[in-house]
């Protein structure tokens, strides 16, 4: 009678090989770099540029009411384009949940201010007391001064 040996352990490779790994990671990578600048849900806005912005940290929540205004003098509201007649109207809708919210109105630097003032009045008209205008802060000082 013969014992026949089995030497399966000689055939076992230990490496660890993570090119699999790295495809997937770089995969992800490309598509977080793709999906993440359209997940901001503004409209491209050049605001006016101050020395001191007043820091209006609420407007960057999800559930911000935000009014845009952009040169050409498009409204919207959030991503959608609305007419004058009808911001009224959606932000009355918008604020059925939540009374006494404060909408921010982010108007281009070169936008006609009658523009800018009819979308205030349309938004006074809701009922809202307090609405803000959202400004960048200035990049260093450029030119004259003291």
């Amino acid at each position: 009678m013969s014992i026949s040996v089995r030497n399966e352990g000689s055939k076992v490779n230990s490496n660890i090989n993570v090119t699999p790994m790295v495809d997937v990671m770089l995969v992800l990578l490309i598509i977080f770099m793709v999906i993440t600048p359209m997940l901001q849900n503004k409209v491209a806005v050049d605001m006016a540029k101050v020395d001191n912005p007043t820091p209006m940290p609420d407007a960057d929540k999800e559930d911000a009411i935000v009014v845009a205004i952009t040169r050409d003098g498009g409204l919207y509201l959030g991503q959608n384009k609305v007419a004058l007649s009808e911001l009224g109207n959606n932000v009355r809708e918008k604020l059925a949940d939540t009374p006494g919210k404060q909408i921010f109105i982010r108007a281009d630097a070169r936008a006609q201010f009658l523009a800018v003032e009819d979308a205030i009045d349309a938004v006074r008209t809701t009922g809202v007391d307090e609405v803000g205008l959202l400004t960048q802060k200035k990049e260093g000082n450029l030119g004259g001064g003291e």
